[in-house]
């Protein structure tokens, strides 16, 4: 992994045909996480991660991410108790998404909800309903 999120790979291989996991920061230096869930398959947040959080990810194998409101990193479930075990990481073709599947422990959403993903869009009243 790159020490510097916006260095550029040091490799000539394209990044869609490396094994090389050669993770791509956006311009504030970080990459979004699709979490799901390992067993069901059912999708359960979203977050962001800094090459930190990444990293510490995956030393400790409990999900850490970048809190953009609170600018520090945030362990999944430190106060909650709600946490996410990292069982595998995936990156998709161009390496500048992160999928993470995990071993959930409670609820996953800040509402106290399983999933953030808990209401889906009418396409013809265009209104919410919740799942």
């Amino acid at each position: 992994m790159p020490s510097d999120p916006k260095s550029s790979a040091s490799s000539t291989t394209p990044i869609e045909e490396t094994s090389e996991f050669r993770p791509v920061f956006n311009s504030d230096g970080l990459i979004p996480a699709i979490v799901q869930d390992e067993a069901s398959g059912e999708v359960l947040m979203q977050a962001w991660m800094n090459a930190d959080a990444l990293e510490q990810t995956l030393l400790t194998r409990q999900v850490t991410y970048w809190s953009r409101s609170r600018k520090k990193l945030w362990v999944k479930g430190e106060t909650s108790g709600h946490t996410q075990e990292l069982v595998s990481l995936k990156t998709d073709c161009d390496q500048d998404t992160l999928l993470l599947q995990v071993r959930q422990k409670g609820a996953a959403c800040h509402t106290g909800k399983r999933s953030c993903f808990y209401r889906t869009l009418n396409t013809k009243s265009k209104e919410l309903e919740r799942d």
